[in-house]
């Protein structure tokens, strides 16, 4: 049986599209279901729109094989940024409840006061709120299907540059 991918731009338009529907259901559970995020989680959307956006670059320059290359490279980049935010969110959330990290400032307060890499370092060690789990799907917290999401997406993008003879 033989698999027809999808040309370059239909492949990285599909990454676009997914990206999209990835943070519309952010924002469904944000503002319809009422988890509110933990900078980890903003920080994976932050990760969402990067591929988002890359991957719709593009599709809008419809690239030959060496562009395509490079622009799944970038968009896997991206992917692997967010996917190992997630992978940190996850190990939060699997700390017994004594190991976990004392709750921090808000995002947006730390934005305003700290330099960034300061507020950076902050973010990625993760607070109380990041382990807190409101959310599953299967038995596995949104954070473990936005790193899924991403291996998807690093996966999908390297089978359509690097898959064709």
């Amino acid at each position: 049986m033989k698999i027809t991918l999808p040309g370059y731009r239909a492949g990285f338009f599909l990454v676009a599209l997914a990206c999209t529907g990835a943070m519309a259901f952010a924002l469904f559970a944000q503002y319809v279901m009422g988890l509110e995020p933990c900078p980890l989680c903003i920080f994976q959307r932050v990760g969402v729109i990067a591929a988002g956006l890359l991957a719709l670059i593009a599709a809008l320059t419809n690239p030959g094989r060496t562009g395509a290359r490079v622009w799944a490279v970038l968009v896997s980049l991206a992917a692997l940024a967010g996917g190992a935010v997630s992978v940190r969110h996850v190990w939060l959330q699997s700390l017994p409840a004594d190991q976990v990290p004392a709750c921090g400032p808000g995002l947006s307060y730390m934005l305003e006061t700290m330099p960034m890499a300061t507020m950076l370092g902050k973010v990625l060690k993760g607070s109380g709120e990041c382990a807190k789990i409101d959310w599953t799907l299967f038995g596995q917290s949104m954070p473990f299907w936005t790193g899924v999401f991403f291996a998807g997406i690093i996966v999908w993008v390297m089978v359509v540059a690097f898959g064709r003879r």
